[in-house]
């Protein structure tokens, strides 16, 4: 029986999606449960991925987030034990999907994490250019996503890729050692990709300096022995920033009126830059294009890659450890999602509260989980009936769902039960049937036994007072916010 996973693809829809759908179509082997393309781009017509040979295939659209909160976008929608991840410019070969199962095939429980084999082909007619012989080391780096699956469980402990990280640079580094701190193992497996070098501008290596600031990132959250163990060079930012040195001493000493230092600098500066240029160019090809690329590039790359780490050194100063969106977020239904009338059995005046709307969808569009959980001791007080509360929540799910669960407490506050809120019965319930740990729930309610509820399940609780919530609990509660909205921001800000 093929193992249970999902393929995500993020994509900001470059031609080589295509190539990439047209592979899957007609790959050998078992199909995953599904294939999930996450839309990356800020707006644009639908994707076209429908192609016969293609498992199940879902689009979903993060409205432009970055390819960390597109992979998350992935995963979380996704149900399936494993997921697998893909690059839009890969090309699989032809046994992928057989050879996918294989790799995932009964590896042990610790095993979180399986790396396909990358193939970067290069020129054979010639020697390769200096971008290409970059992109030729994906095939020998750790842990990089364009071909990397994950258990889903793996994913949901560390709150999956870490959206501070802007670029597709350095955040599967980050997931992976996050991963492995937890006690999860990274193994190899035998299927193969093949990543080709994309056509680029001749300013692209410019560009790819802002990564210095991502660098920076690392080194805060994972100590300055991260890169032994993400298996990274250091590369030459060292010399980057003596040059740099240079360049500005030679400026400095210039308008300082002394002449001798000034050209003492302006030729360190000289010579630092036309060493790194012929590093670049003695490797290469050598032809006109390429010399005068590397010539250009050359001068502009140390100072951009300096300003790049100083700037990261100034933005990451005081980051905290990802924590990433809950797995789940449970509401309670009376005074936080609708109005509050007591004992409510008309389905009629469930009225949502301002902004409940927006806020429920703006959990699903990041692939939070949402549900409710409710006391209604009404019932057991003979004042409703079960019937009714189901007839008020079939209306709330008509109005804000669908919901992934609804969790119902009918008895009344001296029978004892362990469902009623502050008790974590609701709470526990919910996880359960939905297969979510605890303490990736938030919940939010209107009073203190919905924050209790929370803390005795092991969950985090954001309390959202209404005139009728008694100063006390508002003041014991451990996260407060002004409104719903207002929570939700938080939650999906990390701060829950």
């Amino acid at each position: 029986m093929p193992v249970s996973c999902t393929v995500v693809v993020p994509t900001i829809g470059r031609p080589s999606l295509d190539v990439l759908l047209d592979v899957l179509a007609t790959a050998e082997g078992p199909r995953p449960a599904e294939l999930v393309v996450v839309d990356d781009r800020p707006a644009g017509p639908p994707l076209q991925v429908d192609r016969p040979g293609l498992p199940p295939v879902r689009v979903v659209r993060t409205g432009g987030g970055g390819p960390a909160r597109a992979r998350n976008l992935g995963w979380r929608t996704a149900r399936t034990e494993w997921i697998a991840f893909l690059d839009d410019d890969v090309v699989p070969d032809a046994d992928w999907y057989a050879r996918l199962d294989a790799d995932l095939t009964g590896l042990p429980a610790d095993v979180a994490g399986s790396q396909g084999r990358i193939r970067v082909p290069l020129p054979e007619d010639r020697r390769p250019t200096d971008w290409e012989r970059g992109t030729a080391g994906l095939a020998t780096s750790a842990w990089i996503t364009a071909d990397l699956a994950y258990r889903r469980a793996a994913l949901a402990a560390v709150g999956g890729f870490d959206e501070r990280f802007p670029r597709a640079f350095r955040e599967d580094s980050d997931l992976a050692l996050r991963v492995m701190d937890t006690g999860g193992r990274l193994v190899r497996g035998d299927r193969v990709t093949t990543h080709p070098v994309r056509p680029v501008d001749r300013w692209v290596s410019v560009r790819v300096q802002a990564g210095n600031a991502d660098d920076v990132l690392m080194h805060r959250l994972h100590g300055p022995g991260w890169r032994e163990r993400a298996e990274a060079a250091l590369g030459r930012r060292p010399q980057h920033l003596a040059v740099t040195a240079a360049g500005l001493a030679a400026v400095g000493l210039a308008a300082a009126r002394r002449p001798r230092a000034a050209l003492a600098a302006a030729l360190a500066w000289t010579a630092g830059t036309a060493e790194f240029a012929w590093a670049r160019i003695a490797p290469g090809p050598r032809d006109r294009a390429e010399v005068t690329t590397m010539a250009l590039t050359s001068a502009a790359i140390p100072p951009l890659a300096t300003w790049h780490w100083l700037r990261g050194v100034v933005r990451h100063r005081r980051v905290p450890p990802w924590r990433g969106l809950p797995d789940l977020v449970l509401l309670d239904r009376d005074g936080t999602l609708v109005r509050d009338y007591p004992y409510n059995g008309d389905p009629e005046l469930v009225r949502p509260v301002p902004g409940a709307r927006e806020a429920i969808d703006a959990l699903r569009a990041r692939g939070v989980r949402v549900g409710v959980v409710s006391n209604q001791s009404g019932v057991a007080r003979g004042i409703i009936t079960r019937e009714q509360v189901d007839a008020c929540m079939a209306r709330l799910d008509e109005l804000l769902g669908p919901f992934e669960t609804i969790q119902v407490c009918p008895h009344g506050p001296d029978d004892g039960c362990s469902c009623r809120k502050p008790a974590p019965g609701m709470v526990k319930a919910a996880c359960a049937e939905l297969g979510v740990e605890a303490a990736r729930t938030v919940v939010i309610g209107d009073i203190a036994a919905d924050v209790e509820a929370a803390a005795a399940a092991g969950a985090a609780g954001i309390m959202v007072p209404t005139p009728v919530t008694r100063r006390q609990e508002v003041a014991a509660a451990p996260h407060v916010a002004a409104t719903l909205t207002g929570a939700v921001d938080d939650v999906l800000a990390g701060r829950w």
